[in-house]
């Protein structure tokens, strides 16, 4: 990891916390419908559940958690059980006021900076279902739990919401690439693994090139030789909205923000059965 990545994610981090607070701070209507479900102030209450979490986690000492209800399903937690964890993460984590919410957020963004500041990027931490992300990856994560719930709500509120493509490349370069380098732990467990190899190689004008490659249900991060099944090039701001059903794999490839070739393009839906987001 370059110092630079790491400067880029800890200044996307407050830029991206200020604009989701602001966005939070001015709903009128919090009870409004904004994902599913959940309600706009019940999305902002996950996120910031996530950050509250976050200035303990970050420092991978096995501390403490400020919730600690949450300890087994962290623990436990696979891409399939995940949803049950944030049920129980809304009732514990209760705060629904939008303001307040927003201002709860200012201050655990800040104590994750502060937390994070002398640690070493690369060092793994334990996140969900026991696998182990790079500091890095974690503020990276939240930086992108913010965009895509960001988006949630500015579309209840129908408002605009830009997502830059070099923080999303953060989320892919830190946090899934740097977190399939150390250890995916429980979080595919669930998933119906593929019975053949199938390597898919990531380019994009904002990332190192990348070859993630399945087999038997576990996932390993390789250097690209030419030789991976399926080739997307893509949009970091198009790929990873679509990876959480934001946006539809038609308009994805539609939009050209994400292409798809390669030897064996058939090959990458059984991929995204296996590698899924929640």
């Amino acid at each position: 990891m370059t110092l630079e990545r790491w400067e880029a994610v800890r200044a996307a981090l407050p830029e991206t916390g200020a604009r989701f607070a602001d966005l939070v701070a001015g709903v009128p209507h919090g009870d409004t419908t904004s994902l599913g479900e959940w309600s706009i102030a019940e999305t902002a209450s996950h996120v910031g559940m996530i950050a509250l979490m976050y200035t303990s986690m970050i420092r991978g000492d096995g501390g403490p958690l400020p919730l600690p209800g949450l300890k087994d399903p962290i623990g436990t937690a696979s891409v399939d059980t995940i949803s049950d964890m944030n049920a129980l993460a809304l009732e514990l984590y209760p705060e629904r006021d939008p303001a307040r919410l927003a201002e709860r957020l200012r201050a655990d963004i800040a104590e994750v900076l502060l937390v994070s500041a002398d640690l070493d990027p690369e060092k793994p931490v334990w996140w969900l279902g026991g696998s182990r992300v790079p500091v890095a990856g974690v503020l990276a994560h939240l930086v992108n739990e913010m965009l895509l719930h960001g988006l949630d709500i500015a579309r209840a509120t129908r408002r605009p919401w830009p997502i830059p493509a070099a923080h999303e490349a953060l989320f892919l370069e830190l946090f899934l690439f740097g977190m399939v380098r150390n250890d995916m732990g429980r979080l595919l467990d669930d998933a119906k693994p593929s019975p053949r190899r199938i390597a898919v190689e990531f380019r994009s004008a904002h990332t190192r090139p990348a070859v993630l490659a399945l087999r038997h249900g576990q996932l390993r991060f390789e250097e690209p030789d030419g030789t991976a099944d399926v080739r997307l090039r893509f949009d970091p701001a198009v790929l990873v909205p679509m990876m959480f059903g934001r946006i539809s794999r038609a308009r994805a490839v539609l939009s050209g923000g994400v292409r798809i070739g390669g030897p064996r393009p058939w090959l990458l839906p059984a991929f995204l059965r296996t590698v899924r987001m929640p």
